[in-house]
């Protein structure tokens, strides 16, 4: 399984597959609203470097526009259906950058290079904030080559998510949030060991925790920054012990079945 995983923080990873770098939910920046990055350095120009950019869904920490304005001129970027009509700023990036943009549903398939990108449905409100009235769906994304590697983007757990995902050798999961408190159509370290036990892939990677927290809430249950990976590193030992769980520090890569 020659995949290579790098985590850059949040939700922001590159896989590098049959040749093929995929980067997804780009987020490259210090402070964003009321969030600001207090672990891990920003990620270099490198992270940026792409062959294709996938975004699970429209909210600004996974459709970020000034990190997408990084990519480089002429950049593929997949995103969900109804996108480019409910972020105008799209538009603009298509426009100045040459950005080559793809809407995906559950179900499609788009190939680039030697890999296949295989679209699949997630449990989270994945409009557009504040709340406008075009819709858009929160997707995941399984990226095929000489391995397969899910990256769930934000979701929930749902009952029919390991024949929607289908079989997977490695399976990127969010395990907290930014704040105190995980909404509703999120994965907190114990329900992503459960995702886990379901999906049964050969490894797995954290993700989408202890990287950014609203400025001046440090002193709020810090451990919902602090622990998810460790925790999650726990509860999956225990309910999915047959997969190696790898927990990156920023800017850390891995090859699983090496590190496995």
């Amino acid at each position: 399984m020659p995949v290579e995983v790098t985590w850059w923080g949040h939700a922001t990873c590159t896989i590098e597959d049959s040749g093929v770098r995929v980067l997804t939910d780009p987020l490259f920046v210090r402070r964003m609203a009321h969030l600001r990055r207090r672990r891990g350095e920003l990620p270099g120009p490198e992270a940026a470097v792409a062959d294709v950019v996938l975004v699970s869904h429209l909210h600004s920490d996974h459709l970020h526009l000034p990190s997408l304005a990084r990519l480089a001129p002429g950049s593929r970027l997949i995103v969900p259906v109804g996108a480019v009509r409910a972020v105008p700023g799209l538009r603009v990036l298509r426009s100045m950058r040459g950005l080559r943009i793809t809407e995906v549903a559950a179900g499609d398939e788009v190939r680039v290079g030697e890999v296949r990108v295989r679209v699949v449905p997630a449990m989270h409100d994945g409009r557009r904030l504040p709340m406008g009235p075009h819709r858009s769906p929160a997707l995941g994304f399984v990226v095929e080559g000489e391995a397969r590697t899910y990256f769930a983007g934000d979701t929930g757990l749902f009952d029919s998510m390991a024949e929607a995902v289908g079989p997977v050798d490695v399976a990127l999961l969010p395990v907290g949030g930014w704040g105190p408190y995980l909404g509703h159509g999120h994965l907190d370290a114990g329900r992503a060991a459960q995702a886990l036990a379901r999906l049964a892939p050969r490894s797995a990677v954290p993700v989408h925790y202890g990287t950014y927290w609203p400025i001046g809430m440090d002193g709020v249950r810090p451990h919902e920054f602090h622990s998810p990976g460790d925790e999650f590193v726990r509860k999956a030992a225990l309910l999915a012990p047959e997969v190696s769980v790898h927990r990156l520090s920023h800017g850390e890569h891995v090859r699983p079945e090496a590190a496995g």
